[in-house]
Order: C-alpha cells, then sequence, then structure tokens
C-alpha cells in the first residue's frame, strides 16, 4: 500500500510518502491546517476521498500581533530618545560656546584689572613722584622720569603680550619664586615716596614643575595680592611662603599692615573693585582653594592651596579620586 498526503495551507501538490505512514512538518507558521492522505492498493488504484485531519498552531509570544506592537513601539520611542539626545546636545554644545564666550570676557576683564590697569596705575605714581620733585629737585626727577619711560615701554610690552595671549617672560622658566621676587622689586621702586617694606619670599620642599596654565594663574593671584599690600597696607614687612608638599601645592602671602575692613572682606571686596573677585575666580578655574584672613592693624594673610594636579609630574588618578579630593 502506498500513500500520499498534502497539508492545506502549506503544500501546494501533493507528496508521496511511499509505504512510509508518517510524515514531517517542521517550523509550521502559526495558523489553521487540513492534513489530508490518500492511500493506493496493490494495484495502484487510489482511493477518490481523502482522509482529513484538522488542526492548528498557536503562534509564540514574539510572534503574536501584541508583542509586534510592543517592538513597534519601543523602535519609536527609542528614535524619539535618538531624537531628544541629538537635540539636547546640540544645546550643550551651543551652552558650551556661549560660556567659553562669556568665560573670555571675564578672562579679559580680569587681565584688564591685574595686568594693563595695574600696569597703567603704576605709571601714574610715577609721573606724580616726578610732579612733586620739579622744579627743585630737577636731577631726581629726571632720574624719575627716565625711570617711567622705561616702565612705559615695559607696559607696552605687557599689553601687546596680553592682546596676543602670551605668557609672562618671568614664569616661563617656571621659577615662580624668582619671578615673583622680581614682582616685588618691581612694585618696591613703585612706592610714593614711602619707605619700602621688607620684602622676602621662601621656599620650602623640593620645586617642583608646574603645568604652564596653573603656573600662569598661581602668578597672577600672587600678583594680584602683592599688588594690593604693597598700594594700600602700609606694611613694614611682606612675606611670600612657597610651599611644595607631596599632596598639594601652597602659597602664602602676609604682611603685618592695617589690614582689611571686616565689611569689604565680607563683600569680596570694595565696589568697582574686582581684585579679590578676580583671585576668587582664578582659583576656581585650577580648582585651588582660596582663604582670606585680616583683622584691622594687624595684618593680612592670603593662603592658596593647589590640588597636586599642579604639578606637571602629578600621578594620573581615577575620576572617582579626583571628583572626591575636588570636594573635599
Amino acid at each position: 500500500m502506498k500513500f500520499r498526503y498534502r497539508l492545506d495551507g502549506y503544500d501546494r501538490d501533493w507528496n508521496d510518502a511511499g509505504t512510509r505512514r508518517q510524515a514531517f512538518y517542521t517550523d509550521l507558521p502559526p495558523g489553521k491546517y487540513t492534513f489530508r492522505v490518500v492511500a493506493a492498493n496493490s494495484d495502484g488504484v487510489w482511493n477518490e476521498s481523502a482522509a482529513e485531519l484538522d488542526f492548528s498552531v498557536d503562534p509564540a509570544y514574539y510572534q503574536a500581533n501584541w508583542f509586534r506592537g510592543i517592538c513597534a513601539a519601543m523602535c519609536l520611542a527609542l528614535l524619539w530618545g535618538a531624537y531628544q539626545l541629538r537635540v539636547r546636545q546640540l544645546h550643550e554644545q551651543f551652552d558650551m560656546t556661549l560660556d567659553a564666550r562669556v568665560g573670555e570676557r571675564t578672562r579679559i576683564a580680569r587681565e584688564l584689572h591685574d595686568t594693563l590697569l595695574q600696569s597703567a596705575h603704576g605709571l601714574l605714581l610715577r609721573f606724580q613722584i616726578v610732579s612733586q620733585l620739579l622744579p627743585g629737585r630737577a636731577v631726581e626727577a629726571k632720574e624719575k622720569l627716565d625711570c617711567a619711560i622705561e616702565q612705559t615701554a615695559k607696559f607696552i610690552t605687557e599689553a601687546r603680550d596680553e592682546v596676543q595671549g602670551l605668557r609672562d617672560s618671568l614664569t616661563e622658566g617656571n621659577n615662580l619664586a624668582l619671578a615673583i621676587s622680581a614682582l616685588g622689586q618691581e612694585l618696591a621702586t613703585e612706592a610714593n615716596g614711602c619707605a619700602s617694606p621688607e620684602f622676602q619670599v621662601t621656599v620650602e620642599g623640593a620645586s617642583q614643575e608646574l603645568r604652564p596654565i596653573i603656573r600662569d594663574e598661581i602668578y597672577k593671584i600672587t600678583a594680584e595680592a602683592l599688588r594690593n599690600v604693597f598700594r594700600h597696607a602700609q606694611a613694614g614687612r611682606i612675606e611670600v611662603e612657597i610651599r611644595y608638599d607631596k599632596d598639594e601645592f601652597r602659597l602664602r602671602v602676609r604682611d603685618d599692615g592695617r589690614g582689611i575692613d571686616p565689611t569689604i572682606l565680607a563683600r569680596q571686596g570694595r565696589e568697582g573693585h574686582y581684585g579679590l573677585h578676580g583671585m576668587r575666580e582664578r582659583a576656581t578655574v585650577i580648582g585651588a582653594k582660596l582663604s582670606v584672613w585680616s583683622e584691622l592693624a594687624t595684618g593680612t594673610e592670603v593662603e592658596l592651596r593647589v590640588p597636586v594636579s599642579a604639578y606637571a609630574t602629578a600621578p594620573k588618578r581615577f575620576w572617582l579620586f579626583r571628583k572626591l579630593a575636588a570636594t573635599a
């Protein structure tokens, strides 16, 4: 006896099974089916009516319409999320550009106050001294005038370097103590007829190379502090202490002058003056902490503490450790 079979909805033609009494189907898609079988006798005559069996295959969960709908919804959600992420990135890029412009304007304002305007103020003091010496002390007045002319040339060079974004030549060699000493001597010569205070720079610990940007900001913070002391504190002694520790870099500027009014110190400086405020901004840029202590008729101390990352040879630390150190 021979057999033929067909699965309606899946097979197009009859399949010869020979004398085999089994039919195999794998990976049938979900749906309803009718299995038909016909047989032939030993003479080869096939029966006219086929035996039928109706059955159905239920879909798997991933073949169900509700699952396809969820997948489609998830795809749409991912596309929407990607779109929103891109929009947010564009907004962040725009904000960063805007912040960079504002930061650059703030930096220029600090540079004008900390260097150009301060230098111009020093020139004004020199010309006032010359005016006071004339006409009775013409020889001494000429010496002061020649010194003022030399200072004016330096001022022009300094202004050009600031416009071009060049670093101060004193700090280029990374000798911070020498740069601060030279600045103190220069400020001492600008004293308007007053006795120059005793000035001293001390270094503790093994000197280490500082990162150029951090080194320049440290120098400018110190320069602003020294200008304020020389011109306003009426101090008899000024000390700058530079300390290279393993965990941080520290710098202190101390004087025995008349001190700062507590109300002015609480307001972060006088109205219309940006010296102390600019120092704090510079400290924030390099991740440092700036502290100011002062008492009337006692003196003032300015301390700058910079993390170990100030050193050019500082070991690299993980991101989490840097965050913890910054918030400590």
